[in-house]
């Protein structure tokens, strides 16, 4: 009897945390493309690098492409994995995990356990706002990136799922270092005991056109 109930407990569980996601992903639907300048401030140990303003485009399903005149980093492919996990949805099973208070909301947090154990994302987490259906935080753990932690502020975009500020922590152990940024030699020379093992990326993102047609050109290298 007792397995019988914790058997019924996570098909429950399965079933809020599907209708959940569902619902996130009706409300990423509604953005067929987008077009969005960025400020990017980086803050990764033993790297210098200079603020950033750049352009991201982005059309669905998974294409993305950021122009910059200057030197702006972001993990590879951090845009575009959740939003292709999430949409494949034989890709992983979905449980809820408990409430979490975020920026003041009751959040639900979700765990996403991939379905093929050998694929490039081992673990993902995200925490949505139940009353918005938007992910306030989300942490992908992959093999080639380490672990992403994004949290996520809306503005006036929040009804397309949009945020206005990004701030993601990188594992700075896995991070790939752009071509073109100067590493501090002095300083990993001689690298301090207490050396943070994380770096911060904070993305401000402001004047979206949504939904107006983005053409494939703008996604050539």
């Amino acid at each position: 009897m007792r397995y019988l109930f914790l058997l019924i407990s996570f098909s429950l569980f399965a079933q809020d945390a599907n209708k959940t996601v569902a619902q996130v992903l009706a409300r990423m639907n509604k953005v067929r493309d987008y077009r969005v300048e960025t400020q990017i401030k980086s803050d990764i140990p033993l790297i210098k690098i200079m603020p950033a303003k750049a352009t991201i485009y982005f059309k669905q399903p998974e294409k993305f492409r950021m122009i910059t005149k200057g030197i702006a980093i972001l993990p590879k492919k951090g845009f575009t994995d959740l939003t292709a996990l999430l949409r494949d949805k034989s890709a992983y099973n979905a449980l809820f995990t408990g409430f979490e208070v975020i920026n003041g909301v009751k959040s639900e947090s979700i765990t996403l356990l991939p379905t093929d154990d050998s694929g490039e994302i081992v673990l993902a987490k995200i925490w949505v706002d139940p009353s918005a259906d938007v992910i306030l935080k989300s942490q992908i753990t992959s093999r080639t990136n380490g672990t992403v932690l994004s949290t996520y502020v809306y503005g006036a975009e929040k009804a397309f799922g949009l945020p206005s500020e990004m701030n993601i922590t990188v594992d700075v152990k896995k991070f790939k270092i752009p071509k073109g940024v100067v590493v501090d030699i002095n300083r990993t020379a001689v690298a301090p005991v207490n050396t943070r093992k994380t770096g911060q990326i904070h993305l401000l993102l402001s004047n979206y056109v949504i939904n107006q047609g983005i053409e494939d050109k703008f996604f050539k290298e």
